[in-house]
């Protein structure tokens, strides 16, 4: 992975968007539990895509924080995962919006 991306969006509610976003992807993606933390895999072709490979999304609950991590293979890929990360999370959290998403690029 070469496009790694992170945001800390407050919450109190972190466990229950993560387990909410793991749960609505599990139909068509690969959705693992670590605990309360989901990791999601997004396929490189994924909607007629063609990134150079997978990208991996962590979700973890951290109190009223949920951390999200993106490891894409490009950044096009990395910011287009930003932008579907933060419509779904925020239909999950309709009554709080908007949260912030603070993204940063991680080494």
């Amino acid at each position: 992975m070469s496009s790694v991306a992170e945001a800390r969006v407050a919450t109190t509610k972190a466990a229950k968007y993560a387990a909410q976003l793991g749960k609505h992807w599990t139909h068509n993606l690969d959705v693992q539990e670590d605990g309360e933390a989901r990791l999601v895999t997004f396929p490189h072709d994924a909607r007629g895509a063609n990134w150079k490979g997978d990208a991996l999304v962590t979700l973890d609950p951290q109190g009223e924080e949920l951390l999200i991590r993106i490891e894409a293979s490009e950044d096009g890929q990395r910011d287009g995962l930003k932008d579907a990360l933060e419509r779904h999370i925020d239909r999950f959290a309709f009554r709080e919006v908007p949260l912030s998403y603070n993204w940063r690029d991680v080494a």
